[in-house]
Order: C-alpha cells, then sequence, then structure tokens
C-alpha cells in the first residue's frame, strides 16, 4: 500500500469543495482595490483558502495575487503550485459552465480540470500529511495562484515576498514528467485602418492563449462581392455564414477552439475568415493588418511565412496561435502566441517578428517573453516524482516536453509539471467547452500527487 492511498476516503469531500470552487467565474476582470485580477479571482483564491483553513491548516493571502496553506517545521520548504483563475467559458456549452454536472463518472466545468481539481487535491493531500502527523524533515506548501492564465504575475508577486522553495511541482500538465518547457513569447502588433478599407469591424478571440473558435466580421461590399465571399467561403475549412446587410455583409466563422500550447489541434476561425476575405478583396481593400495576417500567418501555426519557423530535438518545433483580432473605426490589433523551442532564442523570434511587421507598417510590442524551462534528468527532484509515480502506477515515469507555460518556470530551475492528466485521457477539452475530469482517473491523481508530497516532506 503506497501512502498516496489515505486519500481515497475523502473522494466525495473533495468533489463538494471542487463545486464550491467551480461555481465562481474567476476570469481575470477589471483590477479593483486589493483585487489585481478582479472580484471573481480574488473570491475563488480566498474560497480555496478557506476551505484550507477549514481543513486546520495555516494559510496566508498575499494581496489576492496569491496564497498558501501550509504545514511542517524547519527553514526551507517544499511547494505544490496550482491556480484558481480560469479562462473565459466561450460558447456553446452542453451544460452551465460554472455548475459542476457529474454524468457518467465524470464532472463538467470551467476550472475542473485547469486548473481548481488538482488545486483541492493538493490541499486534501497537506491535510493529511499533517493528519496522520508525517515527521517533516521541511515546510510543504500548496500555493495557489489568481492569474496563472493571463501572464502568471501572481507567482511574480508571491516570490517578491516569499522565499522559493527548495523543490516543488504544479499539477498543471500531464503525466509523466514535463522537465522541458518550451519558451513563451506574446506579441502585439497594431496599424491604423486607411478610408479604403472594407472591413468595417472584425473580432476574433477571447484570449491570446487559446484558439479563436469563432470570428466576426461586419463588410462594406457589393452584391456581386457578397455572392463571390458565399461562393469562396464553401471551399475553406470551418463553418461560415454570409448574411446581406444595407451597407454589405455580415460573415460569421465558426472553428474549433483549443490551447495555444497546441494549436494544430484546433481550426482557427480568425484565419479562416482572413482567408476568405483575401480571397475577394484587394490588399488595399483589406489594409495593412490583415493583409499581414493572410500573406504571414494565413493557416499557418509553424511561423514559416513569417520567418521563424525551428525545431530541437528536446522539445520539438515552434508554434504559433493568432489568439486575437479586432479591428473597428480607425485602428486595428492582433496578438500572438508563440511556443519556441527550448534551445533557440526568443529575442530573436521577437525581433525576426518585429522587422516583418514593420515591413507592412505594423507597429510591434513584446507583451510578454518567457524563459523556457529544461530541468536535466538526473536531478534529485526527478528522482523523486519517478519515485511517487510508480508506488502508486507500478508504472514508469516518462519525461516529456511541452508547449504549455506552467508555475514551474517561476521556479527557477527547482520544480516541474506533474500531472493531473494522463496521457491516455486526451486533453479533458482544455480552454475548450465542457470541460471535465474523469472521477476515477481524477482519484489516482490525487493518490500519486499525496505520495509525491509525501516523498518531498520527508526527503533528505
Amino acid at each position: 500500500m503506497s501512502f498516496g492511498e489515505k486519500i481515497l476516503p475523502y473522494r466525495e469531500a473533495i468533489l463538494k469543495d471542487l463545486a464550491e470552487l467551480v461555481n465562481i467565474p474567476s476570469v481575470r476582470d477589471e483590477a479593483k482595490d486589493g483585487m489585481p485580477f478582479g472580484e471573481a479571482c480574488a473570491k475563488a483564491l480566498q474560497t480555496a483558502l478557506d476551505q484550507a483553513a477549514r481543513m486546520g491548516l495555516t494559510v496566508k493571502n498575499l494581496e489576492n495575487y496569491a496564497g498558501h496553506a501550509e504545514y511542517g517545521q524547519g527553514e526551507e520548504y517544499a511547494a505544490v503550485l496550482a491556480h484558481v483563475d480560469v479562462v473565459p467559458a466561450g460558447e456553446g456549452w452542453s451544460k452551465d459552465p460554472y455548475t459542476m454536472v457529474t454524468e457518467n463518472g465524470l464532472c463538467y466545468g470551467r476550472g475542473t480540470a485547469d486548473d481548481k481539481g488538482a488545486a483541492i487535491v493538493a490541499l486534501y493531500a497537506l491535510k493529511i500529511l499533517m493528519d496522520e502527523k508525517v515527521p517533516a524533515k521541511r515546510r510543504l506548501r500548496v500555493i495557489l495562484g489568481a492569474g496563472e492564465e493571463t501572464g502568471s504575475e501572481d507567482m511574480a508577486y508571491y516570490f517578491s515576498k516569499e522565499p522559493l522553495p527548495s523543490m516543488g511541482f504544479t499539477p498543471d500538465a500531464d503525466y509523466g514528467i514535463c522537465n522541458r518547457e518550451k519558451g513563451l513569447l506574446r506579441m502585439h502588433l497594431a496599424s491604423p485602418v486607411s478610408p479604403e478599407c472594407r472591413i468595417r469591424s472584425f473580432s476574433a478571440g477571447t484570449v491570446c492563449n487559446a484558439v479563436p473558435g469563432k470570428a466576426e466580421a461586419e463588410i462594406r461590399c457589393t452584391c456581386q462581392q457578397t455572392e463571390m465571399l458565399r461562393q469562396e467561403a464553401e471551399n475553406l475549412p470551418g463553418e461560415m455564414s454570409v448574411i446581406p446587410t444595407e451597407e454589405g455583409c455580415r460573415i460569421l466563422a465558426q472553428g474549433r477552439s483549443c490551447h495555444a500550447m497546441q494549436p494544430q489541434e484546433g481550426l482557427n476561425a480568425a484565419s479562416c475568415l482572413i482567408t476568405l476575405l483575401g480571397k475577394v478583396f484587394t490588399e488595399e481593400e483589406i489594409g495593412s493588418l490583415l493583409t499581414f495576417a493572410k500573406s504571414c500567418i494565413g493557416m499557418e501555426y509553424s511561423g514559416n511565412a513569417l520567418g521563424v519557423a525551428c525545431e530541437d530535438l528536446e522539445s520539438g518545433p515552434l508554434t504559433l496561435n493568432l489568439g486575437l483580432v479586432n479591428q473597428e473605426n480607425e485602428s486595428g490589433s492582433l496578438d500572438l502566441d508563440i511556443r519556441y523551442p527550448v534551445t533557440k532564442d526568443g529575442n530573436f523570434v521577437a525581433e525576426s517578428i518585429t522587422e516583418k511587421a514593420q515591413s507592412y507598417g505594423l507597429t510591434a510590442s513584446v507583451e510578454a517573453l518567457t524563459p523556457p524551462l529544461f530541468l536535466p534528468e538526473n536531478q534529485p527532484l526527478i528522482r523523486l516524482l519517478k519515485t511517487a509515480y510508480k508506488n502508486v502506477t507500478g508504472e514508469d515515469a516518462v519525461l516529456y516536453a511541452t508547449g504549455g507555460g506552467t508555475y514551474a518556470r517561476s521556479l527557477q530551475s527547482k520544480g516541474v509539471a506533474f500531472g493531473p492528466i494522463f496521457a491516455d485521457e486526451g486533453d479533458r477539452r482544455l480552454h475548450n467547452t465542457d470541460e471535465n475530469i474523469d472521477i476515477e482517473r481524477f482519484m489516482l491523481h490525487a493518490q500519486i500527487c499525496l505520495e509525491a508530497m509525501y516523498q518531498m516532506l520527508t526527503a533528505d
């Protein structure tokens, strides 16, 4: 019997607390006094800390950026990092995204898989270690953030106030052990809109780190051009509706949303719509911003047309996601989410894109540039997590690379991503409609998480 099995009797309590947390629509909103990510994110953080306090754990809230629950003693501490904020629900859910529904062994709701479920499990694991009075070689914290989905400013603030742990992991990826995370680059490109532009408005995307599932444009055009758009739309991927209006037409494009770390798994509605417009109108008629998107991005996710395509053996190819497009009145902008290989230079990628954008008359700015994470296999933490995984599953944990960005980066080579989703589960519809967890697999993760926390607490 592994120590991790001690969490199994807490199954219903875990799901009850998870339902309470899912009920809070903790999408980042306008900052308020003492609430840097908005009221809902602050409420979710405090709710989770209140749950931990009811368990008897010592808790601390750092100005609603992040907080922690703690057990043990000693100068150093180990940590599990999870987040309680979520991406917007988007449209197309078959259930209320903020009411956890259990059907056929699955729990549906925004945040169940990313990352509220893992946060609740980590708190219960900490409670069990405390209740069992496990002799501690160090302190152990569960650190909860409220701004992971929008740049992880929460952990930057937290670690400006608190020391780094000696080791840690974040259950915000897949099993086995993610010891390589691609670099993350986000760029904002903008341009004025000329009077000759026929695109009255264009909107796509809700967050930069998700493939837009919908796009919409209002076009000033002739009846003949409206018919040409309708004909061309039939030959393009996705579903597009061309609706006549007094000034021309309105186009609705439906793609398939997914996480920006794997844009090839989705269908970018913005790219589909821009491609359609480029087949009917001239570059002057669609404007410099959409011309750039048509010519330098198109339907690609490799960055090839931008001249930044690259890959390495350690982490695979660069991926590029056109995450947000907005054009209205006299200005337009687009936002790119780029995951680049661990051995490549993010500054070079940014400079290359900036140069290309400027050649189209666009301005470009770097919104975020996070270096890659690469923790070698021979590190003690890797061995510890391998032991925990094998103690519970009887199998060896493989090491892998991801394009996802997790809190592991904030640990400065002292941590990795570890769980909670198993390789044969798919992505549990992360950043998509009907996000869910499989309860049986979720409770297997709970055992692994507790076992790993036990190992971190007691390791020499």
